[in-house]
């Protein structure tokens, strides 16, 4: 039996004005999404549990089957994990963004998302002029990078409180920055670094090309070394894990499934759907489950950027599910779940903790007809998990005889 969940990262999101009060996955081309629908299942998740942040760790956590209240310990260190960062057990690792900042407002929360050959010149020009013994910077991907605070460089990390630099857009940066014991370090961290980067040459060539600069850096989404019990002893199966980023890789990484990379996974609207597709059938010759990511949509999502979004939900849905689909249909031996992992309105342009809809298609799963894969839809439909790391369960086990609402 082969398991295959396709996540759209930030698909969901609420009616527009603009597309007669359609959501953009409403009103996006989706057959293969919508064949799902009719002839698979569909129903309603929450990935996000109370009182936690609707943010894409947490959220993906979920859809894997591990509970966040139980497992969650911070984004950072899901991020060194994909970057061979080492951890000891009280080392705090952060997730280190380049940002724009004009003034006092926080402008863009990736810098124009910035290429990562620009990103790793900056941050290892940061690192040598303000790392330490008890700070180190370490390059990632485009605006996604790392900040490990060594043992002993912060204390009472649960009165540390940080904010995402994508949830205050065009608001205030003194007003938002950390707060907490030990924040006064972190602060001067993100002070410091404007200085630096503001007169670097890099940063010269990107204003003289109209591309906003990388003149500060952002520091949040901090935790210590997690630890999970794996996949497989979990659910009995071998996996792999395909995304561009560093946060699900690392995940991926710490339950013990196969990250596979993909060379044109960029984690922006160019990414190589079809290549993430391909490779997560290939990979299923040798394993039975497989997880793949796109954050093309939640990127659109964050950008207010309503055309893009249908865009990158419609090459979701002809390059990663209906290449799929192709593959897998007429067999019967398989079973495919496709979901977002949280709502990225492009009205609000951050994450929010709304119930989202997902879509279960193949072996031991009986189609209900429903006529579109869309939120709406999804409403119809009285399969709900309330404790959205439950749905994993469902999906893998058959499970066809569960009540109707799951809690």
């Amino acid at each position: 039996m082969k398991y295959i969940v396709l996540v759209g990262d930030g698909m969901a999101d609420y009616p527009v004005k603009e597309l007669q009060d359609q959501t953009p996955l409403e009103a996006a081309r989706t057959p293969n999404m919508d064949f799902i629908a009719k002839f698979g299942r569909m129903g309603r998740i929450k990935t996000i549990p109370e009182n936690m942040t609707p943010a894409s760790d947490v959220a993906n956590m979920a859809i894997l089957g591990y509970n966040p209240k139980e497992y969650y310990s911070g984004r950072g260190p899901l991020e060194a994990a994909n970057m061979g960062v080492e951890m000891d057990p009280d080392d705090v690792a952060f997730r280190c963004n380049l940002v724009t900042v004009a003034g006092d407002i926080m402008v863009d929360y990736s810098a124009g998302h910035i290429t990562s050959k620009e990103a790793e010149g900056l941050i290892k020009f940061i690192d040598v002029k303000l790392g330490s013994e008890k700070f180190k910077f370490y390059p990632g991907i485009s605006y996604r990078h790392l900040m490990m605070a060594k043992s002993g460089a912060l204390s009472s990390l649960d009165k540390i409180t940080c904010i995402a630099p994508h949830d205050i857009l065009n608001q205030s940066v003194s007003a938002n920055l950390p707060k907490g014991v030990n924040s006064e370090l972190l602060i001067k961290l993100i002070k410091e670094s404007r200085n630096i980067l503001e007169k670097h040459e890099i940063n010269s060539v990107r204003l003289d090309l109209k591309e906003n600069p990388a003149n500060s850096i952002w520091l949040w989404g901090q935790g210590k070394k997690p630890s999970f019990p794996s996949f497989k002893d979990k659910y009995g199966l071998e996996g792999s894990v395909i995304s561009a980023v560093d946060l699900i890789k690392g995940m991926g990484k710490l339950m013990g499934l196969e990250v596979i990379n993909i060379p044109g996974a960029t984690g922006y609207y160019d990414t190589d759907y079809a290549g993430k597709a391909n490779a997560a059938i290939k990979s299923l010759e040798k394993n039975d489950f497989v997880f793949v990511h796109v954050e093309a949509p939640d990127e659109a999502g964050h950008n207010g950027d309503l055309r893009e979004k249908i865009l990158a939900i419609e090459r979701f849905d002809q390059l990663v599910v209906g290449t799929v689909l192709t593959v897998f249909k007429n067999k019967s031996n398989f079973r495919i779940l496709v979901l977002p992992d949280h709502a990225t309105p492009v009205s609000l342009r951050t994450h929010t903790a709304d119930t989202i809809c997902f879509g279960i298609f193949g072996q031991g799963i009986t189609g209900r007809g429903f006529l579109q894969y869309s939120e709406k839809e999804s409403g119809k439909s009285d399969l709900i998990f309330e404790d959205g790391y439950k749905l994993m369960d469902f999906f893998i086990h058959e499970l066809e005889d569960l009540p109707k609402k799951e809690s």
